[in-house]
């Protein structure tokens, strides 16, 4: 169904590949030819054709989780006003029942911020974050940045780009996101999908096929080929919106008449124009899929790629099923009792949730499909429950008037508003060993809402609106949607803007400096951040050796979001679900580094320098974090500020997961090192690592340093790579984080 090509082709007109490159023109000429370079050279502040781009953004987004922390900083950094148009959701933190008043005090002051800087401001359970950038901020051949990793709008024509807050600030403050002069990667469509067969099916078989081999990783995904056409809008989004899970850069379709319809629909047809190849663009690889081939897919815990077909599943579910226990208790020890054996019942596997939510899940033709199966049926009066979430009101509105929510309702469906909790451990959490199926973007470890360090565990699999309806309509066994014979005759999604014109408040352009921000108790304002000093001495406050480390285990999600408007509050939950005694190790580390910085320095730090034969006068001491490849998922910036608040300094690892963590971080001046992949690395919580001479070597431009580890047995040479940093990221570095940047500026 999924097939990689790992050469490069030509596309000629849109309509013919060529693998032979005889009497083409060259790659680097040709590459110039493709929808994603007109996009991204047309953004390109030098103006040129270079090897390095600088990109300024048409429009950008956020949520209640990041957008406090986006303007405290950039307002720090000597903010005046929005120069572009930028729309604050409130989508997340949504359970304001949750931390007393702080979750309100945060929309309240979004909305005195919009006011203030001239931004867009939609309240509470209004909107999920994408859903409104589609309904109302995208434009064909536009750029937009969001403060969420699954910024993805490119089957509207519009590339997205998620990263952390930094990069938000930046382009708030006129400056540019920097990158590399991508790879672009083909992926041809073929065919058409089999009725029951919905856009989850095919992201997660996508996702499957180019996670774990990083086939895809920083590069730019453009969707082209004869199935697209016989995709709807709403599948082409649910596709798109999952690309961030392959660690793709971004990703770009080809625009046609069903795009053109949806901007007509929307009111805004002067935002269409078609986009597609130029007469011959080239790719640096190619994916092929055949849409008529896909099967329905379930991803089981605890990540979108641990995918196999429902049928797969329910012909060997205690082969599959006894791996996820094995690799649970790798993963968790004996905090944890997980009995994923008494999921199946009569041979079958059984779940015990099932939910419809978010920017993936809660498009009207997910939830039409769904009532469209469980018409006349029961989700039934046993343990199974079910719950659909309308991406937006518009949804929510034309759900109604179509029928589609009624016939949810009475099949026993809950329908709540707008929110994103489900996908993040905000909402929904299921019972203690629960197994809940979901159509929502992501099932990391706890990403639920369980927490292992007290004994909880229960799991996500990903699976389409399509299918959890199936299972719901059959008593809870996991069913393929094309198991079952349905008739979906609701009337196509017609969009009213009504409420959006009615609750939406927008200030873009019309800035209003005498406006107050107000400040709730928990909106604090970031802690002193010292510069880079000409050594630094390190001690390793936790290592983690498995394969992957999200973003969600870096700093969890769910109810811990409460707190990410109080920088000091929130660092209490750094790692706290992987490795709880990180954060008072860092506390201990950051303390003596105070001490040394007052001229008192602490014996163990006097003892590792003495080793080395340094200075403590110019030798800095902070916490750090080895990760085999930390960084996947989330874009939030709070898994590297978080480190930051507690005097963390510097990562280790082989390699980043993706660009927006490590971003994030050199925007929180954490040092981003990495190591050979043949570097054998075994060291403990409480060994050190001293790198002489970092703060010159990063000035100069130097991309690799040599250091040494202090451990009980001796010290040890170790070589620390830093490449492939701009010359603003290196005093970014240097000043000690962003913020420091922008004032050594003024």
């Amino acid at each position: 169904m999924v097939t990689l090509f790992n050469e490069g082709v030509y596309l000629l007109d849109g309509e013919k590949i060529v693998k032979d490159s005889a009497g083409m023109p060259s790659a680097d000429e040709a590459r110039e030819n493709t929808i994603t370079y007109g996009i991204l050279r047309s953004h390109d502040v030098d103006g040129s054709k270079g090897k390095k781009m600088r990109i300024r953004f048409d429009a950008m987004m956020s949520h209640d989780i990041t957008y406090v922390g986006i303007i405290q900083t950039a307002r720090a950094s000597g903010l005046k006003e929005f120069p572009l148009p930028y729309a604050m959701t409130n989508c997340h933190n949504s359970l304001c029942a949750v931390g007393g008043t702080i979750n309100e005090d945060d929309h309240v002051f979004g909305l005195s911020a919009a006011k203030k800087y001239g931004g867009i401001f939609v309240p509470t359970n209004q909107a999920v974050i994408h859903q409104y950038a589609r309904e109302a901020m995208c434009k064909c051949g536009n750029m937009i940045l969001g403060s969420d990793s699954h910024t993805r709008y490119g089957s509207l024509g519009n590339m997205g780009v998620g990263e952390g807050g930094g990069e938000l600030v930046k382009q708030l403050l006129k400056n540019t996101w920097d990158i590399n002069a991508p790879e672009v990667v083909l992926v041809w469509l073929e065919g058409t999908p089999r009725k029951g067969v919905g856009p989850l099916d095919v992201a997660i078989s996508l996702v499957k096929a180019t996670f774990e081999n990083g086939f895809v990783k920083n590069k730019v995904l453009e969707f082209a080929g004869p199935g697209v056409k016989n995709l709807p809008i709403d599948f082409r989004n649910g596709i798109e919106v999952m690309t961030t899970e392959t660690t793709c850069l971004s990703s770009i379709w080809v625009t046609d008449d069903e795009v053109k319809h949806y901007y007509e629909m929307h009111k805004r047809p002067q935002d269409y124009k078609e986009l597609k190849p130029g007469h011959i663009a080239y790719y640096d690889s190619m994916i092929t899929i055949d849409l008529s081939k896909q099967e329905c897919m379930i991803a089981l815990p605890y990540h979108p790629s641990n995918a196999v077909s429902i049928h797969e599943l329910q012909a060997n579910p205690e082969k599959i099923l006894s791996a996820v226990e094995a690799d649970t208790k790798k993963r968790f020890g004996d905090k944890v009792e997980i009995d994923l054996m008494s999921k199946i019942q009569n041979g079958k596997v059984m779940a015990d949730q099932g939910i419809i939510a978010g920017c993936a899940g809660g498009t009207y033709d997910n939830l039409s499909a769904a009532a469209a199966i469980l018409k006349g049926k029961s989700t039934g009066n046993d343990y199974f429950t079910a719950s659909a979430y309308p991406q937006s009101v518009p949804v929510y509105l034309a759900a109604t008037r179509s029928g589609i929510a009624e016939e949810l309702l009475e099949a026993g469906v809950a329908i709540k508003p707008a929110f994103c909790g489900p996908c993040f451990g905000a909402g929904d959490v299921p019972s203690n060993n629960g197994f809940s199926i979901r159509h929502t973007t992501r099932n990391f470890p706890n990403r639920e809402g369980s927490k292992p360090g007290q004994g909880q565990i229960s799991m996500v699999a990903l699976m389409d609106a399509r299918s959890i309806a199936a299972t719901a309509a059959n008593g809870g066994i996991i069913t393929a949607a094309t198991d079952i014979d349905y008739t979906d005759n609701h009337k196509p999604y017609e969009y009213d803007p009504v409420v959006y014109e009615k609750r939406v408040y927008n200030g873009y352009g019309k800035a209003d400096p005498k406006a107050e921000l107000r400040y709730g108790p928990n909106i604090k304002d970031w802690p002193k951040m010292y510069a880079m000093q000409d050594n630094m001495l390190l001690e390793l406050a936790a290592t983690i050796h498995d394969p992957v480390t999200t973003t969600d285990e870096l700093i969890p999600s769910g109810e811990t979001s409460s707190y990410r408007s109080n920088p000091l509050k929130l660092s209490e939950f750094a790692l706290s679900r992987r490795c709880p005694e990180y954060v008072g190790i860092s506390k201990r580390i950051q303390k003596d580094d105070l001490a040394r910085r007052a001229g008192n320095v602490p014996e163990n730090v006097a003892a590792a320098l003495k080793q080395v034969g340094a200075d403590a006068k110019n030798t800095s001491f902070g916490s750090c974090l080895f990760a085999n490849k930390p960084g996947d998922g989330s874009a939030r910036e709070q898994a590297a500020s978080c480190q930051k608040v507690l005097g963390g300094d510097a990562n280790i690892c082989y390699e980043y997961a993706t660009k927006r963590y490590r971003s994030n971080c050199i925007n929180w001046g954490i040092m981003p090192f990495t190591i050979a992949p043949d570097t054998k690395f075994d060291y403990e919580v409480g060994d050190y690592v001293f790198v002489p001479g970092i703060r010159q070597a990063v000035l100069d431009g130097k991309e690799e340093i040599d250091a040494k580890v202090i451990t009980k047995n001796g010290v040890k040479d170790i070589h620390l790579f830093f490449q492939n940093l701009t010359k603003d990221e290196r005093t970014i570095l240097t000043e000690g984080c962003l913020m420091n940047y922008y004032a050594s500026q003024k």
